[in-house]
Protein backbone atom coordinates (compact mmCIF):
# COMPACT_ATOMS: atom_id res chain seq x y z
CA UNK A 1 0.00 0.00 0.00
CA UNK A 2 1.39 3.28 -0.82
CA UNK A 3 2.01 5.77 1.65
CA UNK A 4 -1.02 7.99 -0.36
CA UNK A 5 -3.17 5.20 -0.55
CA UNK A 6 -2.44 4.89 3.13
CA UNK A 7 -3.07 8.20 4.52
CA UNK A 8 -6.07 7.93 2.39
CA UNK A 9 -7.24 4.94 4.84
CA UNK A 10 -6.26 6.71 8.18
CA UNK A 11 -7.28 10.08 7.79
CA UNK A 12 -10.60 9.83 5.66
CA UNK A 13 -11.30 5.92 5.44
CA UNK A 14 -11.29 5.37 8.94
CA UNK A 15 -12.83 8.27 11.02
CA UNK A 16 -16.05 7.69 8.90
CA UNK A 17 -15.84 4.12 10.17
CA UNK A 18 -15.39 5.20 13.50
CA UNK A 19 -18.37 7.76 13.11
CA UNK A 20 -20.51 5.02 11.46
CA UNK A 21 -19.90 2.30 13.80
CA UNK A 22 -20.65 4.87 16.52
CA UNK A 23 -23.90 6.42 15.51
CA UNK A 24 -24.86 3.10 14.39
CA UNK A 25 -23.87 1.56 17.78
CA UNK A 26 -25.49 3.70 19.55
CA UNK A 27 -28.97 2.76 17.76
CA UNK A 28 -28.42 -0.67 17.90
CA UNK A 29 -27.94 -0.75 21.59
CA UNK A 30 -30.88 1.41 22.67
CA UNK A 31 -32.95 -0.63 20.52
CA UNK A 32 -31.49 -4.24 22.02
CA UNK A 33 -30.77 -3.23 25.63
CA UNK A 34 -32.46 -0.35 26.69
CA UNK A 35 -32.49 -1.53 30.47
CA UNK A 36 -28.75 -1.54 29.93
CA UNK A 37 -28.64 2.31 28.99
CA UNK A 38 -26.99 3.16 32.21
CA UNK A 39 -23.66 3.89 34.26
CA UNK A 40 -24.48 0.29 36.42
CA UNK A 41 -23.19 2.63 39.38
CA UNK A 42 -21.06 0.58 41.96
CA UNK A 43 -21.49 3.32 44.66
CA UNK A 44 -23.10 1.13 47.08
CA UNK A 45 -19.92 -1.18 46.84
CA UNK A 46 -17.71 1.50 47.88
CA UNK A 47 -17.54 5.11 47.94
CA UNK A 48 -14.35 7.30 48.97
CA UNK A 49 -12.68 6.38 46.10
CA UNK A 50 -15.56 6.99 43.84
CA UNK A 51 -16.35 10.54 45.06
CA UNK A 52 -12.58 11.35 44.23
CA UNK A 53 -12.17 9.66 41.08
CA UNK A 54 -15.24 10.32 39.82
CA UNK A 55 -15.40 14.23 40.90
CA UNK A 56 -11.39 14.75 39.05
CA UNK A 57 -12.60 12.68 36.30
CA UNK A 58 -15.95 14.16 35.27
CA UNK A 59 -14.82 18.09 35.89
CA UNK A 60 -12.02 17.83 34.16
CA UNK A 61 -12.95 15.87 30.94
CA UNK A 62 -15.76 18.43 30.97
CA UNK A 63 -13.29 21.14 30.55
CA UNK A 64 -10.88 19.25 28.28
CA UNK A 65 -13.71 18.35 26.45
CA UNK A 66 -15.13 22.35 25.84
CA UNK A 67 -11.11 23.43 25.34
CA UNK A 68 -11.03 20.95 21.99
CA UNK A 69 -13.96 22.65 20.81
CA UNK A 70 -12.96 26.11 20.93
CA UNK A 71 -9.26 24.64 19.49
CA UNK A 72 -10.49 22.62 16.64
CA UNK A 73 -13.92 24.03 15.58
CA UNK A 74 -13.07 27.11 16.21
CA UNK A 75 -10.81 29.29 13.58
CA UNK A 76 -8.00 30.97 14.40
CA UNK A 77 -8.50 33.83 12.49
CA UNK A 78 -11.83 34.26 15.21
CA UNK A 79 -9.59 34.47 18.18
CA UNK A 80 -7.01 37.12 16.22
CA UNK A 81 -10.12 39.59 15.17
CA UNK A 82 -11.04 39.63 18.62
CA UNK A 83 -7.14 40.63 19.56
CA UNK A 84 -6.61 37.11 21.05
CA UNK A 85 -3.04 36.38 19.45
CA UNK A 86 -1.60 32.85 18.43
CA UNK A 87 0.95 33.43 21.38
CA UNK A 88 -1.68 34.24 24.11
CA UNK A 89 -3.61 31.50 22.58
CA UNK A 90 -1.49 28.90 22.68
CA UNK A 91 -0.28 29.94 26.24
CA UNK A 92 -3.29 29.89 27.77
CA UNK A 93 -4.28 26.57 26.05
CA UNK A 94 -1.29 24.70 27.00
CA UNK A 95 -1.83 26.05 30.75
CA UNK A 96 -5.48 25.43 31.05
CA UNK A 97 -5.46 21.98 29.20
CA UNK A 98 -2.84 20.59 30.95
CA UNK A 99 -4.33 21.35 34.22
CA UNK A 100 -7.80 20.27 33.41
CA UNK A 101 -5.89 17.17 31.31
CA UNK A 102 -4.14 16.21 34.80
CA UNK A 103 -7.31 16.40 36.94
CA UNK A 104 -9.24 14.43 34.29
CA UNK A 105 -6.16 11.59 33.69
CA UNK A 106 -5.83 11.69 37.78
CA UNK A 107 -9.37 10.94 38.08
CA UNK A 108 -8.88 8.55 35.89
CA UNK A 109 -6.34 6.51 37.35
CA UNK A 110 -8.11 6.38 40.70
CA UNK A 111 -11.33 4.82 39.19
CA UNK A 112 -9.03 2.61 37.28
CA UNK A 113 -7.17 2.06 41.14
CA UNK A 114 -10.57 1.31 42.33
CA UNK A 115 -12.05 -1.53 39.84
CA UNK A 116 -8.80 -3.67 39.38
CA UNK A 117 -8.22 -3.13 43.49
CA UNK A 118 -11.61 -3.34 45.03
CA UNK A 119 -12.99 -7.12 45.03
CA UNK A 120 -16.76 -5.97 45.08
CA UNK A 121 -16.24 -3.43 42.45
CA UNK A 122 -13.59 -5.63 40.13
CA UNK A 123 -16.19 -8.75 40.69
CA UNK A 124 -19.30 -6.46 38.70
CA UNK A 125 -16.97 -5.37 36.20
CA UNK A 126 -17.76 -6.73 32.51
CA UNK A 127 -14.49 -6.78 30.29
CA UNK A 128 -16.01 -3.61 27.77
CA UNK A 129 -15.41 -2.00 31.56
CA UNK A 130 -11.66 -2.26 31.19
CA UNK A 131 -11.86 -1.61 27.60
CA UNK A 132 -13.30 2.00 27.95
CA UNK A 133 -10.60 2.02 30.93
CA UNK A 134 -7.47 1.03 28.48
CA UNK A 135 -8.94 3.51 25.67
CA UNK A 136 -9.55 6.62 27.75
CA UNK A 137 -6.22 5.95 29.27
CA UNK A 138 -4.52 6.14 25.82
CA UNK A 139 -6.08 8.69 24.65
CA UNK A 140 -5.64 11.27 27.74
CA UNK A 141 -2.06 9.86 28.70
CA UNK A 142 -1.73 10.88 24.93
CA UNK A 143 -3.07 14.10 25.40
CA UNK A 144 -1.27 14.91 27.95
CA UNK A 145 2.00 14.10 26.39
CA UNK A 146 1.40 16.35 23.30
CA UNK A 147 -0.33 19.24 26.01
CA UNK A 148 2.89 19.14 28.54
CA UNK A 149 5.55 17.04 26.98
CA UNK A 150 5.96 17.92 23.31
CA UNK A 151 4.82 21.38 23.98
CA UNK A 152 7.17 22.11 27.02
CA UNK A 153 10.12 19.67 26.26
CA UNK A 154 10.02 19.27 22.29
CA UNK A 155 8.55 21.95 20.15
CA UNK A 156 5.38 23.95 20.66
CA UNK A 157 2.83 22.95 17.83
CA UNK A 158 -0.25 24.74 17.28
CA UNK A 159 -2.74 22.05 16.30
CA UNK A 160 -5.37 24.99 14.88
CA UNK A 161 -3.29 25.23 11.76
CA UNK A 162 -3.26 21.50 10.56
CA UNK A 163 -5.68 18.96 12.86
CA UNK A 164 -8.28 21.34 12.99
CA UNK A 165 -8.90 21.85 9.14
CA UNK A 166 -8.73 18.65 8.53
CA UNK A 167 -11.17 17.79 11.41
CA UNK A 168 -13.86 21.02 10.08
CA UNK A 169 -13.05 19.24 6.73
CA UNK A 170 -14.33 15.74 7.91
CA UNK A 171 -17.40 17.39 9.70
CA UNK A 172 -18.44 18.93 6.29
CA UNK A 173 -17.44 16.11 3.77
CA UNK A 174 -14.71 17.73 2.39
CA UNK A 175 -11.62 16.07 4.01
CA UNK A 176 -7.59 16.54 3.34
CA UNK A 177 -5.76 14.02 4.61
CA UNK A 178 -2.74 16.40 3.44
CA UNK A 179 -4.09 18.32 6.62
CA UNK A 180 -2.29 15.57 8.69
CA UNK A 181 1.00 14.80 6.94
CA UNK A 182 3.24 16.65 8.60
CA UNK A 183 1.44 16.79 12.18
CA UNK A 184 3.80 15.59 15.29
CA UNK A 185 3.24 11.62 15.96
CA UNK A 186 1.71 12.18 19.10
CA UNK A 187 -0.98 14.18 17.72
CA UNK A 188 -1.70 11.53 15.12
CA UNK A 189 -1.78 9.10 17.75
CA UNK A 190 -4.00 11.06 19.77
CA UNK A 191 -6.50 11.68 16.95
CA UNK A 192 -6.85 7.55 16.41
CA UNK A 193 -6.72 6.75 19.37
CA UNK A 194 -9.66 9.21 20.27
CA UNK A 195 -11.43 7.55 17.21
CA UNK A 196 -11.12 3.96 18.31
CA UNK A 197 -12.54 5.13 21.78
CA UNK A 198 -16.17 6.37 19.64
CA UNK A 199 -15.98 2.97 18.14
CA UNK A 200 -16.29 0.97 21.40
CA UNK A 201 -18.00 3.89 22.83
CA UNK A 202 -21.62 2.26 22.17
CA UNK A 203 -21.19 -1.19 23.62
CA UNK A 204 -19.38 0.14 26.96
CA UNK A 205 -21.20 2.12 30.00
CA UNK A 206 -20.13 5.69 28.38
CA UNK A 207 -23.25 5.48 27.12
CA UNK A 208 -24.46 6.79 29.88
CA UNK A 209 -23.44 10.21 28.93
CA UNK A 210 -26.84 10.89 26.47
CA UNK A 211 -28.65 9.98 29.73
CA UNK A 212 -28.30 13.17 31.32
CA UNK A 213 -30.66 13.17 34.39
CA UNK A 214 -32.02 17.04 32.87
CA UNK A 215 -35.91 16.59 33.86
CA UNK A 216 -34.49 16.76 37.78
CA UNK A 217 -33.63 20.54 37.14
CA UNK A 218 -37.59 21.57 36.49
CA UNK A 219 -39.03 18.03 38.78
CA UNK A 220 -41.23 19.48 41.04
CA UNK A 221 -40.21 18.65 44.73
CA UNK A 222 -41.40 15.94 46.30
CA UNK A 223 -43.18 16.25 49.34
CA UNK A 224 -43.09 14.00 52.43
CA UNK A 225 -45.56 14.16 55.09
CA UNK A 226 -45.66 12.67 58.45
CA UNK A 227 -48.77 10.24 58.75
CA UNK A 228 -51.06 11.53 61.48
CA UNK A 229 -51.49 9.16 64.43
CA UNK A 230 -54.73 7.32 64.40
CA UNK A 231 -56.26 5.15 66.70
CA UNK A 232 -54.16 1.98 66.09
CA UNK A 233 -51.04 4.25 66.65
CA UNK A 234 -52.25 5.32 69.82
CA UNK A 235 -53.29 1.64 71.46
CA UNK A 236 -49.53 0.52 69.75
CA UNK A 237 -47.54 2.97 71.90
CA UNK A 238 -50.15 2.25 75.21
CA UNK A 239 -48.96 -1.74 74.19
CA UNK A 240 -44.97 -1.01 73.53
CA UNK A 241 -45.22 1.24 77.22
Amino acid sequence: MSLNLWQQFLWVIYPYLAVAVFVVGHLYRYASDPYGWTARSSEFLEKRLLRWGSQLFHWGILFVFLGHVAGLLVPARLYRSLGVSDLLYHRMAVAAGGLAGTAAFAGLLILAYRRLRVARVRLTSSPADFVALALLALVMGLGLYNTLGHNLLVAEYDYRFSIGPWLRGLLLLRPDPRRMAGVPLGYQLHVLAAFALFAAWPFTRLVHVWSLPLPYLWRRYVVYRRRAAGPSDARANRLAG
